[in-house]
């Protein structure tokens, strides 16, 4: 089978218990449609676990592309700019100091290992399952045109904007997203998977303390974990 879960965000033991509630074995596939760290308590443990599953795919969310690239030139011999100190302060407001911080408790071949896996995240991912085809990506198609390949598009244009659910991107495939809570899309669907439109939106708020969902995308069965109060 294959799954797709979104914006983990750090939050370790909901997503070890939405594993074992989909009874996640070798034989299955595991997409995270991005926005691994950041937020919640224990990110570091979320990539080391994915990092050691070959089964499991991640794709680039902006909260990851934010924490890899800052980290990075953190380890630069240059320092950072005046430029990315502004970044560093910004990526720190929006929930990426737990991040940083239990970045620098590792040593350093543990903490570069982890840096060189989250340059391997993907940029989007095509699926066939279940009789159907998935398009995979963290925030949506900014600038969709139909006729438009999937390479060719900006990895800006695939992490920081959220599609238009009210629009069916593709006739004949589902566009599944993360990124934008559901509850955003509308309040009655506050901590739920959204399908409408062609569209599977599973962002179900898990760092606004409501829930983390994964959905099959063989049978479009969905599954959810809410989140522990800290």
């Amino acid at each position: 089978m294959n799954y797709v879960i979104s914006d983990i965000h750090g939050y370790y033991e909901e997503y070890l218990e939405l594993l074992k509630q989909i009874r996640f074995k070798d034989s299955d596939n595991l997409y995270v449609l991005g926005d691994i760290v950041d937020k919640g308590p224990e990110p570091v443990k979320v990539l080391q676990d994915m990092m050691f599953r070959v089964n499991v795919f991640p794709l680039l969310g902006n909260h990851d592309y934010s924490a890899m690239r800052l980290l990075m030139s953190m380890n630069d011999e240059a320092g950072l700019t005046p430029e990315m100190q502004k970044k560093m302060k910004k990526w720190m407001m929006d929930g990426g100091a737990v991040t940083a911080g239990q970045m620098n408790e590792l040593d350093e071949e543990e903490r570069e290992d982890l840096l060189d896996y989250m340059q391997e995240f993907l940029l989007y991912a095509e699926i066939k399952a279940g009789g159907k085809e998935f398009v995979l990506v963290h925030a949506g198609l900014d600038n969709f045109s139909p006729d438009r390949p999937l390479e060719d598009y900006h990895y800006k244009e695939l992490i920081n904007h959220a599609p238009d659910y009210s629009k069916v991107y593709f006739k004949d495939k589902f566009l599944v997203t993360g990124h934008c809570p559901t509850f955003k899309i509308g309040e009655e669907y506050r901590g739920e998977i959204y399908e409408k439109n062609n569209h599977i939106a599973i962002d179900c708020g898990a760092a606004y303390g409501e829930r983390l969902g994964a959905y099959c995308l063989e049978t479009g069965k969905k599954f959810y974990v809410d989140i522990k109060e800290e």
